[in-house]
């Protein structure tokens, strides 16, 4: 059965490739309804679906340069439901077969690029930086589109404070002249002691 659902990307897109090397990608994908509510005069929640879906070959090259982690998107494809047994207990759920993958532009804007080897593509129309137009989709690619994901989550990550430098002896009775490029002493630490605290 051919759908289409709009939700948010759920998961990071894994890439990965077939024993005969087809590329393909995988994200799960959060679809919650919207409905209005009456009552409170207000708009609410249901329940949100969730789903697997996954691309095959240039769809998937492309889905790894161009998703990341709470994208909302548009998904048209084949829709599976899948059984299975959980021990005693049968459980089922719902895969996507993508045909096409889109960012949902009623939420905001975005920029499209051509990617290399596209039929259909104007004359020219500019690829990836240094892919020649109807160039074969070259593996390298989909590692620099990893790495530049994988830097920017780097980047983007909390850093642990910095410690406060460190506190050097003063020799005992040293006045701030004498201390001179250990810093100022504090006015209790004058008088004596092997060690006083900077301020």
């Amino acid at each position: 059965m051919q759908v289409t659902i709009v939700g948010i990307v759920a998961t990071e897109v894994t890439y990965g490739e077939t024993g005969s090397g087809v590329p393909m990608a995988r994200f799960r994908l959060g679809c919650t309804e919207r409905r209005y509510d009456r009552q409170r005069e207000c708009w609410a929640d249901g329940e949100t679906q969730w789903l697997t879906v996954t691309a095959w070959r240039g769809l998937a090259v492309n889905l790894i340069g161009s998703l990341a982690k709470g994208d909302p998107v548009l998904v048209c494809g084949r829709l599976r439901l899948r059984e299975w047994a959980d021990g005693e207990v049968k459980r089922t759920g719902a895969e996507i077969d993508a045909r096409s993958v889109g960012h949902d532009l009623t939420r905001g804007t975005s920029a499209f690029r051509w990617a290399a080897g596209v039929r259909g593509q104007p004359a020219g129309a500019a690829g990836p930086a240094g892919v020649q137009a109807g160039a074969a989709v070259v593996p390298g690619w989909i590692a620099d589109a990893l790495e530049a994901r994988k830097a920017s989550a780097a980047a983007s990550a909390p850093r642990p404070p910095e410690p406060p430098p460190p506190v050097r002896p003063v020799p005992g009775g040293a006045s701030e002249a004498e201390v001179g490029e250990w810093g100022r002493v504090a006015e209790g630490d004058r008088g004596g002691g092997e060690q006083a605290a900077l301020i």
